[in-house]
């Protein structure tokens, strides 16, 4: 059975990368009918945090990422450890320095791996020093105790980043020193900046939890960092994890570094919540309102401006300084927009005779807005943008948002005549 494992440490929140390993070890495991296992790599007893663990398990659960078996926990396992690099040293593989294990390289040795992405790539032991297997301080090296839990965990495959290509000779040899067969090796590009740089803040977000804070939905990035180095043919952007997983190949990895575009994974994520639901946006537009502390109107009310924006908004964050004007009277305008468009008498004027009109509209519908507006416009002689845009300034202080009949309508009558009334006047 294929049996893969994902090993984040928890000294620090999710990263973006670690993530996109997760999830193509998690679909790998999901296609062939595998276990996907999670292997916490806690040896660092200085840095690792509760905190770190906690959020990295709720991150992958907010990805849609379950494992199959209770996790490990390595700090629990330095006995394990030590007993291995003592039978290494028993053996004669190794060797002790103070408190220190060390394990004995032979030289002269060409290391063959057939990687699932790279294809054939080979190694000289002449490169690699002898290596720390249990360190003065009791704690196990990372590639020993790696290759310890894989044999233990019957790992078959493992799937990571090209920064672990150099690591993989290292555990050959202690697989073959243990006497275990290794698994099959598949190194992914690592994930770079749309210029080519290392992956940093200055690109935009590097962990999941950032991204999760600024409103992007789950199931958009978990199908945008599917992109970053696979694709499922035909050119086609938008696809949901379970598709992914029918159809995912390895073989349609590439060797090729990913770059990161924030562009397109906000554009991406766009699509993804025109297509929900607004009721669907409800709860996840509640929690973006309540965590900037603003106050919670009732769904009904949340739900008529969802249908409204959800086609504009790239991200959940963005529909709170986008619909602030209908949530209260405080909003933030738009100083060039008040200045083109309401500090001028004709500005005003056009305000004011809009009013006399919608006064006498008993049903305020955004049908009955517009028959309104165009029919001042052609009686008046105007384009009907120049009745549309003062407007618009006058009740959101803004000069785009979503449709103003449609606006008028949601904010109703007498907020609408208050704030046009308050406009023409100033």
């Amino acid at each position: 059975m294929i049996r893969v494992r994902f090993a984040p440490s928890p000294t620090g929140y999710l990263h973006i990368g670690s993530a996109r390993t997760a999830l193509f070890n998690w679909i790998y495991a999901r296609h062939y009918g595998g276990k996907f296992i999670l292997r916490i790599e806690d040896t660092d007893k200085v840095r690792s945090e509760d905190r770190f663990l906690e959020e990295i398990i709720t991150d992958l659960k907010w990805l849609g990422i379950d494992w199959d078996e209770e996790p490990m926990r390595q700090s629990l396992r330095f006995d394990v450890y030590r007993e291995a690099a003592e039978g290494l040293v028993k053996a004669g593989k190794g060797y002790r320095e103070g408190e220190a294990y060390i394990f004995r390289v032979e030289d002269g040795r060409v290391i063959e791996v057939d990687d699932m992405i790279h294809g054939k790539v080979t190694f000289n032991t002449n490169d690699i020093k002898d290596q720390v297997m249990i360190k003065s301080d009791g704690s196990p090296a990372y590639n020993f105790c790696c290759v310890v839990d894989d044999a233990h965990l019957k790992i078959s495959h493992i799937i990571r980043g090209d920064d672990h290509l150099s690591n993989t000779p290292k555990q050959i040899l202690f697989y073959e020193a243990l006497g275990i067969a290794p698994p099959k090796f598949g190194h992914m590009p690592l994930i770079m900046g749309a210029d080519g740089a290392k992956l940093s803040k200055r690109h935009g977000g590097v962990s999941v939890e950032e991204y999760k804070k600024e409103g992007f939905l789950p199931e958009a990035l978990v199908n945008y960092l599917l992109l970053l180095g696979w694709s499922p043919g035909d050119n086609r952007e938008i696809i949901p994890v379970n598709e992914a997983v029918k159809i995912f190949d390895i073989k349609g990895m590439t060797g090729v570094q990913a770059k990161f575009d924030l562009v397109k994974l906000r554009w991406m994520n766009g699509e993804y919540i025109a297509a929900k639901k607004s009721m669907e946006l409800v709860p996840l537009i509640k929690k973006q309102m309540a965590d900037s502390g603003k106050s919670i109107p009732a769904d009904e009310a949340i739900l008529k401006i969802i249908d409204l924006y959800k086609v504009r908004i790239k991200t959940l964050s963005e529909f709170i300084p986008m619909t602030d004007h209908f949530f209260s009277d405080t909003y933030s305008a738009e100083a060039k927009g008040v200045e083109k468009y309401l500090k001028s008498a004709e500005g005003k004027d056009i305000i004011r005779e809009f009013i006399l009109r919608l006064e006498k509209i008993k049903n305020f519908s955004h049908t009955a807005i517009e028959e309104t507006c165009r029919g001042m416009a052609e009686e008046k002689g105007l384009k009907a943008g120049q009745v549309i845009h003062p407007t618009r300034v006058a009740i959101s202080g803004k000069t785009t948002g979503a449709g103003l009949f449609e606006m008028m309508e949601a904010l109703g009558k007498e907020k609408v005549l208050e704030r046009m009334r308050k406009a023409s006047a100033s």
